[in-house]
């Protein structure tokens, strides 16, 4: 199956009865997705003094998101989002609270590391259901197919605003700031994203409930191949999401490294676009390896530049291949998992790119301080390459997973044909 979506199909999507509401409430909800964990690393940067504590702490908040992601989904397929999102809000907020005092009072690293666990635990996950939310308004075609790449574009947007605004925040006179304005925008856009009416509605049907496998749509080796893409989608931006602030402490302008990451997210939404209206290599199975190499080797570039303009231009050529490989995986959720799992699967992409974040960020936080920025580069761009190299040789399931696909949805034609 190949993709490809036209503005008009953009339009047909979010101006479908029942997306406005939604859509609005999740832009606030996913605003600070990007602001979260950058926020609290450089809020313990800033009071432990070492990014290496700071790296740690934010990699615990991820490992958190990576298993609230797949709970959530999977409760989101169950009962509908409303009433988990509005309970995991409610104990999200007292969490941050808590976060927040014992950074303040200097607690112990491993603390803050439990702390920060909990944080992305509880962290409100609204992705998953509005991803799985446009299989519910649109049928199989291009306007859905256009709304899963307005998933992916809109989160880069966020990816631009979202360390932009956290840097603006350290500014301020707290350095708290940027981490409880963050929290309080992701969980003001979480309720009124769970009280629309069209996500009030979402009542799964008895067939639509998940089989009680604990690993869920991950039984199918297609999903499982995914699954590396997007781990090596999260390793590689790990790394350099601790390289570029550590770069611009170095060079003198330590409050810049949130705007040097906001350039690269910038490309990405303007070749985005353009990559989805003629997406290449046209078979998934080998659109995902093809992509993550690509972006690895991109990532070569910014080893080189020894000043924050060079680096600026860097992380802008690299930016190109972001929003392409959320794209292919959200589309590649459709050949590797079955409906009823829709959520849950989008949960264990999310939780694929984050534990990939947090194990990028732990080794750059330890290679930053003990050689510099640039070893970070490189170790990024060796490690996407070796995860793109795995998706290759298991590129097979995918495409099996396809073929699957296709046959069942040609016989869900069949049977309904006959049955009229």
């Amino acid at each position: 199956m190949s993709h490809s979506a036209s503005l008009a199909d953009y339009r047909a999507a979010l101006t479908t009865p029942g997306a406005r509401g939604p859509v609005l409430a999740s832009l606030l909800a996913r605003l600070p997705v990007a602001m979260v964990g950058l926020s609290l690393l450089l809020y313990v940067e800033k009071v432990t003094g070492s990014f290496a504590a700071a790296g740690v702490v934010a990699a615990g908040a991820l490992v958190g998101v990576a298993v609230g992601s797949v709970a959530q989904g999977r409760l989101y397929d169950r009962f509908g989002p409303t009433r988990p999102l509005t309970l995991t809000i409610a104990v999200f907020a007292l969490v941050v609270a808590v976060e927040v005092t014992a950074i303040e009072l200097r607690a112990p690293v491993p603390l803050l590391v439990v702390l920060a666990a909990l944080t992305g635990l509880t962290e409100p996950m609204v992705s998953p259901a509005s991803r799985a939310m446009w299989s519910r308004l649109l049928p199989p075609g291009r306007a859905r197919h256009a709304a899963y790449a307005y998933e992916a574009i809109s989160m880069e947007v966020f990816f631009i605003l979202g360390p932009g605004l956290a840097g603006v925040l350290m500014a301020a006179p707290w350095p708290g700031t940027s981490l409880v304005v963050a929290a309080s925008l992701m969980a003001l856009g979480g309720l009124g994203f769970a009280r629309t009416a069209t996500v009030r509605a979402w009542r799964p049907e008895r067939h639509e409930r998940p089989q009680g496998r604990l690993l869920g749509p991950l039984t199918n080796p297609g999903m499982r191949t995914l699954a590396v893409a997007a781990l090596g989608f999260g390793v590689t931006i790990g790394f350099v999401e601790v390289a570029v602030p550590a770069a611009a402490r170095n060079a003198g302008h330590p409050t810049a490294g949130g705007l040097l990451l906001s350039l690269w997210s910038l490309s990405s939404v303007l070749f985005g676009v353009l990559y989805g209206m003629r997406p290449w290599p046209r078979p998934m199975h080998l659109r995902l390896p093809a992509l993550l190499a690509g972006f690895s080797l991109l990532l070569l570039l910014p080893a080189v530049p020894s000043t924050l303009f060079g680096l600026a231009l860097a992380l802008l050529a690299v930016g190109v291949l972001i929003t392409p490989q959320s794209t292919a995986h959200s589309a590649t959720i459709e050949q590797v998992a079955p409906p009823s799992m829709a959520a849950e699967a989008f949960g264990w992409v999310v939780t694929s790119v984050t534990l990939g974040l947090a194990v990028g960020q732990s080794l750059s936080g330890q290679l930053v301080e003990a050689y510099g920025p640039a070893e970070a580069f490189l170790a990024a761009a060796g490690s996407g390459l070796v995860l793109a190299l795995v998706v290759w040789l298991f590129r097979h399931t995918i495409r099996r997973s396809a073929q699957a696909t296709e046959e069942s949805s040609a016989s869900r034609d069949e049977l309904s044909l006959a049955a009229h």
